[in-house]
């Protein structure tokens, strides 16, 4: 059962009641991320991440770590392009340490200096992993080209030369910019009562005062092109990319029917063509991204440089093929369950339906029942499918980007 409340300062609460589980997954999320970003703090809000889980007012780094384990819990965090979540997930018994925890790294978290140099060090590691990592890099480049200097064409991480910069008084503006009642939502689900919930919630969230701070949005304007990128890798790895729909658009289920066919799974078109019946590939798929007022569906592969040119011919061959010819009901009818039965074991889990929860209300501020996706996919026609493949498949408004040892001419 969902449920949703808004305490007294602007803190949104949502729940959903799974009484047959034991565990409760309790998720705080804040409406920033690196969108919220400028060019001189570029990287803080995934900065600021790392530093609420080095202590307190009232616990200690170590502490905080001992009271998860001593309870068998899981603690973690993730920074996203326009969201932030902490989260912890704990048997049902322990759902007031839980959110004292949480309420106690995100309220009164030290931020010491020597915290945040510990700390710098840390996270310029993470980057030059990140570096070291071609397969997932190839992707940060690509949105750099194809959104040129727009927040959302920007890496998560931040640069080395921005990280450097990052003091206690970057970090103290940037938290009460952002980290205020009007910007967190704090979602639940598992064994538990919404009542309960919420009385804990006012008890260690009901102080927390504030107004978010406004950040300039805009929206990015996709960059067609060719960019090449040389690393010496064994590997090229290939990323295209075609302008998608924001959140909360019709055509976002189009999309993912879409996306099943060509790329989204082992019996999808690119897997079978380029991977099983040609071998030219370990890794290849298709996923799409959606933003508050932007969207990208996007196209991966990674092949030696000799199949390249071949991987390339098949993936727009494949693409063509969807845009020109389209699909008949028999293979409309078969994704549509595919879809279907992937969301709902997807949705297995507290921590799953927690974050559906908390994901949904932060970007969208409302909550989409199961009842009503099932009812959009099944809602999508083959004359939406023509309509939204010829929008989204226009080979006029592509971005290709190739990281590793790649000749320039596969372009030509």
């Amino acid at each position: 059962m969902y449920c949703k409340s808004t305490l007294p300062n602007g803190v949104r609460v949502v729940s959903e009641a799974i009484p047959y589980v034991k565990s409760v997954t309790l998720g705080v999320w804040v409406g920033t991320g690196s969108r919220s970003e400028t060019e001189h703090n570029h990287g803080i809000s995934h900065f600021i991440e790392h530093l609420m889980f080095k202590g307190t007012a009232n616990r200690s780094a170590k502490d905080i770590a001992e009271e998860v384990d001593a309870i068998g819990g899981q603690l973690n965090a993730f920074t996203a392009k326009e969201h932030t979540c902490y989260y912890i997930k704990v048997l049902d018994t322990h759902l007031e340490l839980a959110i004292s925890i949480l309420s106690d790294m995100l309220l009164a978290s030290k931020f010491d200096e020597e915290d945040i140099n510990r700390e710098r060090e840390v996270v310029l590691e993470e980057v030059n992993m990140y570096e070291d990592s071609p397969d997932e890099l190839v992707h940060d480049i690509h949105l750099e080209k194809i959104w040129p200097g727009h927040q959302l064409g920007s890496n998560i991480l931040g640069s080395a030369a921005s990280i450097k910069k990052f003091d206690q008084a970057m970090v103290r503006e940037y938290y009460g910019r952002f980290y205020t009642p009007d910007n967190f939502v704090i979602a639940a689900a598992g064994n538990l009562e919404h009542g309960k919930l919420l009385q804990l919630t006012e008890r260690y969230f009901g102080k927390l005062a504030g107004r978010k701070g406004q950040a300039a949005v805009m929206p990015p304007e996709l960059q067609p092109g060719y960019s090449v990128y040389s690393k010496d890798t064994e590997q090229v790895h290939l990323c295209i990319g075609m302008p998608g729909v924001p959140q909360g658009t019709p055509d976002v289920y189009g999309i993912h029917i879409l996306n099943n066919i060509l790329g989204g799974g082992i019996s999808s078109r690119l897997f079978q063509a380029i991977r099983e019946e040609r071998g030219l590939a370990y890794s290849v798929y298709s996923y799409q991204t959606n933003y508050s007022d932007a969207g990208l569906f996007s196209v991966y592969a990674g092949t030696r440089p000799g199949n390249l040119a071949q991987v390339l011919e098949l993936i727009l061959q494949n693409v063509a093929d969807l845009r020109e010819q389209g699909i008949d009901e028999k293979t409309l009818a078969k994704t549509k369950e595919q879809l279907k039965g992937s969301l709902l074991l997807g949705l297995e889990s507290s921590s799953s339906r927690m974050s559906r929860l908390g994901k949904l209300e932060i970007s969208l501020g409302r909550y989409i029942t199961l009842d009503e996706v099932v009812a959009k996919i099944e809602r999508v026609t083959l004359d939406d499918i023509r309509r939204i493949a010829a929008d989204l498949f226009d080979p006029q408004r592509m971005c290709f980007t190739a990281l590793g040892p790649v000749d320039e001419s596969i372009w030509s």
